[in-house]
């Protein structure tokens, strides 16, 4: 009975069942239909990924800028839930939106639009991880909610891959098939928002104040100073903003990288349609193990996976090899990005959860824009994609070095 989730656990875990339909679409099918309104303007497959790479950049680093002031403003009393709803509903509008731009360029607009609110909604919504559940049982919570988003998410992706792949042998126009995923995945992701955004009662908060903009800025400020000189949660969200760069960086570009390769597109596709089902048992096995390993030794161990995935990556340029790859990232993807969360919740003040979620979402998915960078800066420079995959194996070895000296303060 101990394990038994309460209905607050699973309404909270079951939004990573909606928002994880948006970003498997981020990393699967939006890049191909990207390069299809690409290439109909003659823009070359290099600039095709350099133009993703850098529309990823340019999402994370607004969301890097607003993550920690809105993060700050929702915790005061009754005002989380607020954010966080509105974030997830204008996340969701903009999937649904995405069939309208015919430009190429004005549909990267709409889809740095729509990836700042996912991320924001996510800022909202791991700090409320303190509220509904306890320190005892975070890591399991936040593991298994990791677990359901990847087989969940599974569920409007082969609905939308079906139409994608299949339509025109019924009469369905690949167009007309997109209109349908995204509004499809849209409201998904907004029917797995409901539940939580009507059950959550923010518990831990800071009462509002007179100058509410003023008193943001200067708790903002504090934070940033007393998390400096906490050198616990200083280091970690430093060796974090490294070696979780690395993580969405290679979830952002591989079917773009991949396609910029020329490898096979149906085959990308199904490559990483195994990667979320391989990631749903694997990250309940690192919830499982939480329970038994200490969790930094968990989170070191698959840092250093995550390091022989990027190493790997640097000559691939076989279909088999890309397969191999999104193996190897289901094993470990759930557990690094489940673990780290729940490990921050555990050494932060629950009061102030939101504001911290908001550095740390600024070293998470706020950070992601130097990997993205560099692999459109370097791929620009060189001509060459695989060389700019090299930089990714860098931030893994950095973040493990100075995640090691967190883990020794436990």
């Amino acid at each position: 009975m101990k394990d038994k989730l309460t209905s607050l656990e699973w309404k909270w875990i079951i939004y990573d069942i909606g928002n994880s339909a948006f970003i498997l679409l981020c990393t699967t099918i939006i890049p191909i239909y990207f390069n299809s309104i690409s290439s109909s303007a003659g823009v070359k497959e290099s600039t095709y990924l350099t133009s993703w790479s850098y529309a990823t950049s340019i999402a994370t680093i607004i969301v890097a800028v607003l993550g920690p002031i809105l993060g700050t403003l929702a915790d005061y009393k009754d005002q989380k839930k607020k954010y966080f709803f509105t974030s997830a509903l204008l996340g969701a509008l903009g999937l649904a939106c995405f069939w309208i731009p015919g430009n190429w360029k004005i549909f990267l607009v709409l889809y740095v639009f729509a990836k700042v609110f996912y991320s924001l909604s996510l800022v909202f919504y791991d700090s409320m991880l303190n509220d509904v559940t306890t320190d005892a049982r975070m890591d399991n919570v936040s593991s298994i909610g990791y677990a359901l988003g990847y087989i969940g998410s599974c569920v409007p992706f082969i609905i939308s891959l079906v139409l994608v792949l299949m339509g025109p042998s019924f009469g369905l126009s690949t167009f007309h098939a997109m209109i349908i995923a995204f509004v499809l995945n849209a409201l998904w992701w907004i029917c797995f928002t409901i539940p939580i955004a009507k059950s959550y009662q923010q518990k831990s908060y800071i009462k509002k104040q007179e100058h509410v903009v003023t008193q943001t800025f200067s708790r903002l400020y504090h934070s940033l100073k007393n998390a400096k000189k906490d050198k616990k949660i200083f280091l970690f969200l430093l060796a974090f903003f490294f070696y979780i760069d690395g993580v969405y960086t290679i979830i952002d570009v591989s079917t773009a990288y991949g396609t910029s390769l020329g490898l096979d597109t149906t085959g990308l596709l199904l490559a990483l349609l195994m990667t979320q089902i391989v990631a749903f048992p694997a990250s309940l096995i690192f919830g499982k193990l939480s329970k038994k390993v200490d969790s930094a030794k968990l989170i070191k161990v698959a840092i250093l996976a995550y390091f022989c995935i990027a190493a790997f990556a640097i000559q691939l340029d076989q279909q088999w090899e890309f397969w191999l790859l999104a193996f190897a990232v289901g094993c470990f993807q759930g557990g690094i990005q489940s673990l780290s969360r729940s490990y921050f919740a555990k050494i932060i003040p629950d009061a102030s959860s939101g504001e911290y979620f908001g550095l740390f979402d600024v070293c998470g998915k706020g950070a992601s824009f130097l990997g993205t960078f560099l692999i459109g800066f370097v791929t620009q420079v060189t001509g060459h994609q695989n060389l700019g995959v090299a930089a990714i194996s860098v931030l893994f070895l950095v973040g493990y070095f100075i995640f090691s000296k967190v883990a020794k303060m436990d």
